[in-house]
C-alpha cells in the first residue's frame, strides 16, 4: 500500500462490533443455574460462596491425601485418629457454614462446562 494512503474496509460485521462497544451502562451477566452468580447486588452472596467451594475443595484434597498416608502405612494410630477427627470437624464446620449462609449442597458445585463438575 503507498505510503500516506489508508484503506478502510466497511463491513455490517464491524458496524454490528462498534454498535456492541459504545459507552453506557455495563450489562449485568446472567449465568446458567449452577454457576457463579456474578450479579453486582449479589456481590457478598456470591464471595460467600466462592470462598465456601473453595475451602470445600481444599478439604476434599485432604482427605483424599489423607487417605493416601493411612494407606501406605507412614501415619500411626494416634495419628491417623487425629487425622480422622479433624477432618470430621471440618467437614462439620463447612456444613454449618453451608446451612447458616443459606446454601444447598449443590450451590457448593461449580459447573465448568464441557470439563464437568467442580466436586
Amino acid at each position: 500500500m503507498p505510503r500516506g494512503k489508508s484503506k478502510t474496509v466497511e463491513s455490517p460485521a464491524v458496524a454490528d462490533f462498534t454498535n456492541g462497544i459504545q459507552p453506557g451502562p455495563l450489562p449485568v451477566p446472567v449465568l446458567r443455574v449452577g454457576r457463579l452468580n456474578l450479579n453486582p447486588e449479589n456481590g457478598k452472596n456470591g464471595l460467600a460462596r466462592l470462598v465456601l467451594i473453595l475451602v470445600k475443595l481444599l478439604h476434599e484434597l485432604l482427605e483424599r491425601q489423607a487417605l493416601r498416608r493411612v494407606e501406605s502405612g507412614s501415619l500411626t494410630a494416634s495419628q491417623i485418629e487425629r487425622l480422622g477427627i479433624t477432618l470430621m470437624r471440618q467437614a462439620q464446620e463447612l456444613e454449618r457454614l453451608r446451612k447458616e449462609l443459606g446454601f444447598a449442597e449443590e450451590d457448593l458445585n461449580l459447573d465448568l462446562g464441557p470439563l464437568g463438575k467442580l466436586l
